[in-house]
């Protein structure tokens, strides 16, 4: 592939889309990077230089779009003029937990009105195995009469973003790839060879998708697996976090997974339905992934009887008591809200009719459920907590001053093991 010819857009400015389309600027400043989203509000702030996004900082943004080797448009034509397009959208599940493809068909549509021959596509939405040879490739072929390893090169490489993760930059992860046809991988292989550290090629397509699914199974197993023990432990009067710290002490055979409210983020939660949902068209029922999603969907209920249990100790109704959330973030250290259980355990104390407020300094604003149109807003500081009939730590943020909590709040519901000292009788955990 040419770089001087080489013109990439990447679809979709999100958590995914945006660190990558940036990555690419950095890494390729011989080539411009056009960021298409729909958005024009996002788009707005992108060509502004501010970054939604912590894992993109508003300096590095402003570099490239002030270089021009960043372009951010909601203008579909910049598909026409590229020899690399990138998907990178959402994959959400419907109510009934099966693939929601709407996102993924539309930018598909997009692209077949716009793509011209010879160009490389690649998926990076996290999907079924089958997806980009069952699914994309037919319709671009279908509806553009262009042919798959001749004329257009499709090819997969799951994302592999971790919001709020410093330990390794996005270029050192290994990208896992595979085309369609042998001259689609080739190309995929030569273009994010000059991207990323490592490029680890796979046989096909659906290696790749279930490589992804893999990884995050093995998330979700592990941590309704460790979730389950502490409802366990909790039932013995065993400390399931002194467990863990002794366990850890194993040299091997053993990785720590810590319980909490249940696993959030865009991946862990849904993806593995992905694989359950494909596994039925084979007859196959995926019964670890149905259990250990039952366990973590049922977390904010244990987390709600924790709350209720730790004010009836306070000789207090959870109707009408105070609650402050500490934290709406699925994971500490970013605003990344996406499938929290925190906002389901929300959900359920303002059914309880607790009065809840929200107090998270990466998320100044939030929307409680897909079907609300109207964002909450959270407080803008720390409020005083002696107001509040109980204090949840939610999200393990490290800017709570987590000794003034301790100290201030008169009832604490930790669900995250924040609070390291042991035999205060007003702290309640997990």
């Amino acid at each position: 592939m040419n770089s001087q010819q080489t013109i990439v857009t990447v679809i979709g400015q999100g958590y995914v889309g945006l660190p990558l389309a940036v990555l690419i600027s950095q890494k390729r400043p011989d080539i411009v990077v056009y960021g298409y989203d729909i958005s024009q509000e996002r788009i707005t702030d992108l060509l502004n230089g501010v970054s939604p996004f912590e894992d993109v900082s508003d300096e590095v943004l402003q570099s490239v779009v002030a270089s021009n080797v960043f372009v951010p448009t909601t203008d579909a034509s910049c598909i026409a003029k590229s020899t690399v397009v990138i998907m990178c959208v959402p994959t959400p599940l419907t109510a009934h937990k099966e693939p929601d493809m709407q996102y993924i068909e539309s930018a598909t549509s997009t692209v077949c009105e716009h793509i011209k021959p010879g160009t490389l596509v690649v998926l990076e939405s996290t999907t079924y195995p089958g997806t980009t040879e069952e699914f994309l490739a037919p319709i671009i072929e279908q509806r553009t009469e262009l042919k798959e390893g001749k004329s257009v090169f499709v090819t997969y490489s799951a994302e592999r973003v971790d919001p709020g993760n410093t330990a390794f930059s996005l270029a050192q992860v290994p990208k896992v790839v595979s085309g369609v046809s042998d001259a689609s991988k080739e190309r995929i292989i030569t273009f994010y060879s000059t991207i990323f550290d490592t490029v680890h090629p796979v046989s096909n397509p659906k290696t790749a998708e279930m490589t992804k699914l893999l990884e995050n199974i093995y998330r979700l197993v592990n941590i309704s697996l460790v979730n389950e023990l502490a409802l366990l432990s909790g039932k013995m009067d065993i400390d399931i976090w002194e467990v863990i710290e002794a366990a850890k002490t194993k040299p091997y055979g053993f990785q720590a997974f810590y319980p909490g409210p249940g696993a959030g983020g865009h991946c862990i939660p849904l993806d593995p339905f992905y694989l359950a949902w494909k596994a039925k068209e084979y007859d196959f029922t995926a019964r670890f992934i149905s259990l250990a999603g039952e366990v973590n969907y049922r977390m904010p209920e244990y987390a709600l009887s924790k709350i209720s249990y730790a004010l009836n100790e306070q000789q207090k109704p959870l109707n009408g008591s105070r609650v402050l959330m500490l934290g709406v973030a699925y994971k500490k250290d970013i605003g990344d809200y996406r499938e929290s259980p925190i906002l389901r355990l929300i959900e359920l104390l303002e059914k309880k009719h607790a009065v809840v407020d929200v107090y998270d300094p990466h998320v100044a604003s939030f929307y409680l459920s897909h079907h609300d149109t109207v964002a909450r807003e959270g407080l803008a500081e720390m409020p005083d907590l002696a107001s509040y009939d109980v204090v949840v730590i939610g999200t393990d943020h490290v800017a709570y001053d987590y000794a003034t909590i301790r100290t201030d709040a008169t009832c604490i519901v930790d669900l995250r093991n924040a609070i390291a000292e042991r035999g205060d009788s007003h702290v309640y955990r997990l």
